[in-house]
């Protein structure tokens, strides 16, 4: 009987190192013929003497009896998740707040596996359980599932007590190769990689989780200071050694944000050719005094971060048209659908502008549509998938009467949408208080869109006029729920110091039909005084370049009105400027026209600075590099918008250049 358990325990540690070799080191040793001639003499010999059998025998990967449910665990430290980002400026601004704390961090890279996150608990080198993340403090005992992962270890190469954290995911070919069989069984397909793993693994008859093909990848030890480990890298290397698969080929540590995006690019570029599902990079501050120095919040920690690659086609589900009434009583049709990420924002909804934009895509509630941002900024829907269609859906049909107020809805001859002509019209109320206090118009803070449709439905806001008169509602305004002493010393600080905009900000805060931001600045330049404007004539108000005749036809029009002047006599009342405060501006060769984007970090200016300063020298900013980009402003260490403009010969200026065209323009202004 000696023997007998000397020759099984022999067996167990040659199938163990062959397992390791294959699975973890893809360096296979012996042949498939010699592994499983090994196996099979293991299993003779554990049918024959099943009381010699041990816990970590390779053979329990074949499955074990059914559960009849998971039973629940609690994790000995918290599994928390890392908070997603989707674009350069996001990276930069993790290195930059990182910095403010440790003053020189390198990271781990590590490529961000798209599966699902599992807890691995050995004693004496031994898996004891397994468990999934679950809501980060309780999971669910998985431990005969991933007994049957072949790139899991049952015994480490050391006889230590560890924690082991990883990623169990399903690689390109099991995926595949899965399908396959699902589809000619007559089964549904899974949709994804990501989705097999996660249905696979919570299996309750873990034979079917053996024939699934999981796989494991360890990237972390909750204490690995217990080992001797100071820096990530080396928790992977570690980890390595124990028996584990790791992502090492693909790992690599940086040291400043140009070398994280350099490496995102990079893996970017090999995403698809890679065996096994991506959808990120993973960053981790590499020094685990650093780790503890930064520590984390109850939700995240606050050393790492998940930057998530952007989709290769956007697309989801369209779930509702909903139809919204603006200012001047348009309607418009907006598409409502499954959240998503674009570009770097997640965005659940986006404009379908009007009735023919509607009719021509032949968009229907419940296609499968493309979402993409038009001018790398504005949501929009593209493509709709009519393959995908099913027959049961029906065609768009426009509204005919208002969604809010009822009212029966009018179309100008020669224009393409549809106006609720009710001047009373609660939705358009709110929506002219909204765009008053927004950011570009006259910039009270504290009064949203929540806020401003509160307010109206408590009645303390029915119009403009009335948010000055908001300061003699304070104590009732307090006793909201929700509210409190300070929002509202805020809120009533902000609609004081509203009253010492500049008039461009006014007429544009008007709603004045027409008049953008641009035209509300051109106006302002040349009258000064909003009583001035008002007594314009309607063929001088044409003559202006970059006005026309029908905004002229608008602006004249709003200050014919009587309920308007109304308006801007109750504003003189209270205090609001009506006078323009800004200096004449030169006409600039440099910005006006222009399109500019920012990368790297600058030192003269913050970006807030450097965009405000481009804008009003008549210039735009954007966030991403293509053929219409007129120049990119480069500071220290820019990344792949560098890399692309080089590649567009788009003109590169540093911060130092862009600041001499800067410090022109103030001289001129100045003389």
């Amino acid at each position: 009987m000696q023997n007998i358990e000397k020759r099984m325990n022999e067996l167990i540690d040659i199938i163990n190192k062959a397992s390791y070799e294959y699975y973890a080191l893809d360096n296979p040793t012996i042949s498939d013929q010699e592994y499983d001639d090994y196996y099979n003499e293991l299993l003779r010999i554990e049918r024959d003497h099943p009381e010699l059998k041990r816990e970590d025998s390779p053979t329990v990967r074949v499955g074990g009896e059914a559960l009849d449910s998971f039973v629940k665990v609690t994790h000995e430290t918290p599994m928390l998740s890392f908070d997603d980002i989707f674009n350069e400026d996001e990276v930069i601004a993790f290195d930059e707040r990182i910095r403010k704390t440790v003053a020189s961090p390198s990271y781990t890279l590590e490529p961000k596996m798209d599966g699902l996150s599992g807890s691995l608990i050995y004693k004496n080198g031994v898996l004891v359980r397994a468990a999934t993340r679950g809501d980060g403090v309780t999971g669910e005992d998985i431990t005969q599932n991933v007994k049957t992962i072949r790139s899991v270890p049952l015994k480490l190469t050391k006889p230590i007590d560890i924690e082991v954290r990883g990623e169990i995911y399903m690689s390109k070919d099991s995926f595949n190769k899965l399908n396959y069989e699902r589809e000619k069984n007559g089964e549904k397909p899974f949709a994804n990689p990501r989705n097999a793993a996660a249905g696979s693994v919570r299996q309750l008859d873990s034979k079917v989780t053996a024939n699934r093909g999981l796989d494991y990848m360890a990237y972390f030890i909750p204490n690995p200071s217990a080992y001797g480990i100071e820096f990530q890298s080396d928790s992977l290397l570690f980890l390595k050694e124990l028996g584990f698969k790791t992502n090492y080929k693909y790992n690599k540590v940086a040291n400043n944000y140009k070398e994280i995006l350099d490496y995102i690019e990079d893996l970017g570029k090999k995403r698809e050719s890679l065996p096994f599902p991506i959808d990120g990079v993973v960053l981790k501050v590499n020094s685990l005094k650093d780790e503890e120095k930064l520590g984390a919040t109850a939700r995240v920690p606050r050393w790492g971060i998940a930057y998530k690659f952007p989709a290769l086609e956007v697309l989801t589900t369209l779930k509702d048209i909903k139809f919204t009434v603006g200012r001047t009583g348009k309607i418009t049709p907006n598409a409502i659908f499954s959240p998503v990420h674009v570009d770097g924002s997640l965005i659940s909804r986006a404009t379908l502008h009007n009735e023919a934009y509607c009719i021509e895509k032949d968009i229907r509630i419940g296609d499968v549509i493309e979402v993409h941002k038009a001018g790398d900024v504005i949501p929009e829907v593209g493509e709709v998938k009519k393959e995908r269609r099913t027959t049961d859906l029906k065609p768009f049909k426009m509204i005919t009467e208002c969604p809010i107020c009822s009212t029966k809805l009018i179309k100008k001859e020669g224009e393409a949408d549809y106006y609720c002509p009710n001047q009373n019209c609660p939705s358009r109320k709110i929506e002219g208080l909204i765009h008053y206090a927004e950011r570009d118009a006259m910039n009270i803070e504290g009064l949203g869109d929540s806020i401003v449709s509160d307010l109206f439905n408590f009645d303390f806001v029915k119009k403009i006029e009335d948010i000055y008169t908001l300061q003699s509602h304070r104590e009732e305004l307090i006793e909201l729920e929700g509210y409190g002493e300070k929002s509202i010393n805020n809120l009533l600080s902000a609609i004081e110091k509203s009253k010492d905009n500049s008039l461009e900000r006014l007429i544009f805060a008007l709603g004045i039909k027409h008049v953008g931001k641009k035209t509300a600045k051109i106006l302002a330049k040349k009258y000064k005084n909003l009583d001035t404007l008002k007594e314009a004539s309607l063929e001088e108000l044409s003559m202006i370049p970059d006005v026309g005749s029908i905004i002229a036809k608008s602006v004249y029009d709003y200050f014919r009105n009587p309920n308007n002047i109304s308006l801007i006599e109750d504003l003189r009342k209270f205090g609001v400027n009506f006078n323009y405060l800004g200096k004449d501006e030169i006409e600039s060769e440099f910005f006006t026209g222009k399109t500019f984007v920012l990368t790297g970090a600058l030192n003269l200016y913050t970006r807030d600075d450097a965009k405000n300063i481009i804008e009003n020298y008549g210039g735009k900013t954007s966030e991403s590099v293509s053929k219409k980009t007129s120049a990119v402003i480069v500071g220290a260490n820019p990344g792949s918008k560098y890399e692309k403009a080089k590649k567009l010969n788009i003109p590169i200026l540093t911060e130092e250049e862009f600041k001499e065209q800067v410090d022109k323009m103030n001289n001129l202004q100045n003389s």
